[in-house]
């Protein structure tokens, strides 16, 4: 029997496992990561639509059939009229006409526009302010901790919806009133995921370590500690922008988040809520179908994050 062989039988790597191990550890996480998210086909999908509706937002002004904002390309005329009609000018409404007579295909795009951007902006500022938070309670402790658990526990206490509805009662309507009222409804759910995080972070021996080198504490909680807490952090972000763009819908379907004229996903469902039971169902059911597409899709990719990046959860 060859010394490989007898290697092999008694579990011990023989001389060509030495490059594959090498090479396993070679490859980049990013890699390892886009590998585990593509082992879930609903993932992928997830990821592909959401890529797409993306990219239909972005460049909505270039693919859009009619600009929605533009009164010149509009006609009275034309309202309420079915999906696959056309104009006198020999435009075809693939999805039909809302009730002032625009495309409804291009009001998607915009609205898609929007919403995405409300939703992304307002979960990116509230994951900054919230982490920050978070990160800053677990590793000081004490009075500064119980001070900001204690807001943090006093705003999760009340419905998401009434307190933008509160908010937006006082600041008014406007893009930039909406996304304001949205970071802060959301900067808590990220403050207490940060913390609970940094508190089992900070009781390792790299953050010792850290200390025992001087480091400043700036320094300590963002260049060590928040790397380390990322992954969770990274996964409610997907699942509250999800859920922001679904509070704005429903902010502007009740006609108090985004004004007439910047109409988003809930303001053109909310416009064609009055003619559902006439008969002309395309004016919210179209809207609300991507709605439910964008929101589905955003969760698709959550949710497979979460089951890769938290290691209690891999199979």
């Amino acid at each position: 029997m060859s010394a490989e062989t007898t290697d092999i039988i008694a579990g011990v790597p023989g001389p060509d496992s030495a490059p594959e191990a090498a090479k396993a550890k070679a490859i980049p996480p990013w890699r390892r990561l886009f590998s585990s998210f593509c082992e879930s086909k609903l993932a992928v999908v997830g990821l592909i639509t959401l890529v797409a509706i993306i990219l239909v937002a972005v460049f909505a002004p270039w693919i859009s059939p009619q600009d929605p904002f533009d009164l010149t390309q509009i006609d009275i005329m034309d309202s309420k009229m079915p999906p696959g009609s056309e104009s006198y000018t020999g435009m075809t409404y693939w999805l039909g006409t809302d009730g002032q007579g625009r495309d409804m295909l291009s009001g998607i795009f915009y609205g898609l526009r929007i919403s995405l951007t409300v939703g992304i902006l307002s979960g990116f500022f509230a994951l900054i302010i919230g982490t920050s938070l978070g990160l800053t309670a677990a590793y000081f402790g004490g009075k500064i901790e119980t001070i900001i658990m204690r807001i943090v526990d006093l705003q999760l206490s009340f419905p998401a919806i009434l307190v933008a509805l509160m908010l937006l009662a006082i600041l008014g309507r406007g893009v930039d009133k909406v996304i304001l009222a949205l970071i802060i409804v959301q900067w808590a759910y990220y403050a207490r995921t940060s913390r609970s995080a940094a508190l089992v972070e900070r009781r390792k021996e790299y953050i010792e370590s850290a200390r025992c080198l001087a480091l400043s504490t700036p320094r300590i909680i963002f260049r060590h500690l928040l790397p380390n807490c990322l992954p969770p952090v990274i996964v409610i972000g997907t699942v509250q922008v999800a859920n922001a763009i679904a509070l704005e819908a429903t902010l502007s379907f009740l006609g108090i988040g985004l004004p007439v004229t910047e109409p988003s996903l809930g303001l053109l469902i909310s416009n064609g809520f009055n003619y559902l039971l006439s008969g002309r169902y395309w004016i919210s059911f179209f809207p609300g179908v991507a709605l439910l597409i964008t929101i589905v899709a955003i969760n698709l990719v959550g949710d497979q994050l979460r089951d890769i990046l938290n290691p209690r959860l891999q199979r």
